[in-house]
């Protein structure tokens, strides 16, 4: 008996699956495509805005980060109802407050694109607070040949000062997304060593760099703008380089999306080495982040709102 062609036998199959998946996608686009026509104009706005960008392959868009945005943003309960008055201009939620800090006085220095709290007792920033909006795919001006001591503090800490250590000059505010929004000034200041810390390697080459990638890309494309703020994570005695700059155990990272008069938050915190991992391994309330550090985060919010967005575990990095 003739044998059956296992290549001709394979071809009806993978034809239904692609047939399947093409009528699902056309199910899914017909029932946006309703919905959309009976949401009010600012949303439509807000909704077109999300899609256009779907077809903007240099904004790392996927479908289903569109199906997925769409169910959370009117049909999830992630968002908190607010209404934050005043600046908010790069930070939201008012500047960070020590609360049992314990790396003395805190020192406050605006930039351009960005704004960031300086401990001197530590030789580190202890946060960096910046907002990125959606502007059109371009390349930044060319890489600063150098950093830059901050005459602005006391430490002056040196970039000489991470020679031979085994640890990156870490950018808490960071270099691409800065310049691709406040021009080459904002730039060359994320390399004032203010915005500078101890990272290792393989974190800094890595999941940090993969996350402010999606920030300074996927986020703005998807949400028209978020509010980010940064910073390192010391334990109870740090090591130091050259017995002047504070190592930090770990790094945290803090997004917030408004929308519609709704806020969200996500929250990330990566050890020094966290070896390769997905991004949603490394989400945690902003709770434990402020009793790992001591700071109080988005203080300018209301009470009932901030208590409800720093106890809550994103269910998935965005």
């Amino acid at each position: 008996m003739a044998r059956r062609s296992s290549v001709s036998g394979s071809i009806p199959r993978a034809f239904r699956r692609t047939t399947a998946f093409l009528v699902a996608n056309v199910v899914l686009w017909a029932v946006i495509g309703g919905w959309y026509l009976f949401q009010p104009a600012p949303r439509q706005q807000e909704i077109s805005h999300l899609v256009g960008n779907l077809f903007d392959e240099r904004k790392q868009i996927t479908a289903f980060d569109v199906a997925w945005d769409l169910w959370q943003m009117y049909g999830g309960d992630d968002f908190v109802r607010a209404t934050l008055p005043g600046d908010r201009t790069h930070l939201y939620g008012g500047v960070p407050q020590p609360v049992s800090f314990s790396g003395g006085n805190i020192r406050v220095l605006a930039n351009t694109g960005y704004v960031v709290g300086y401990s001197d007792a530590l030789g580190n920033p202890v946060w960096a607070a910046y907002r990125l909006k959606d502007v059109p795919p371009a390349s930044a001006p060319p890489r600063p040949d150098s950093f830059t001591v901050d005459r602005r503090t006391a430490a002056r800490i040196e970039p000489g000062d991470y020679a031979r250590s085994d640890y990156d000059r870490g950018h808490l505010a960071p270099n691409y997304g800065i310049a691709t929004r406040y021009g080459k000034q904002g730039q060359e200041e994320t390399f004032r060593m203010s915005n500078i810390t101890p990272q290792k390697h393989g974190l800094n080459a890595g999941l940090w760099k993969s996350l402010e990638e999606k920030i300074a890309t996927s986020y703005p494309g998807r949400f028209e703008e978020v509010w980010v703020l940064a910073g390192p994570v010391f334990g109870t005695n740090p090591a130091r380089l050259k017995q002047r700059v504070a190592v930090p155990d770990a790094f945290y990272m803090i997004i917030v999306d408004e929308s519609d008069g709704r806020v969200r938050t996500q929250a990330f915190l990566f050890p020094q080495e966290p070896g390769r991992a997905e991004l949603d391994r490394y989400l945690v309330t902003i709770d434990e982040i402020e009793r790992r550090t001591g700071l109080d985060f988005l203080p300018a919010l209301p009470d009932d709102a901030e208590t409800a967005l720093e106890s809550r575990l994103a269910a998935r990095a965005w």
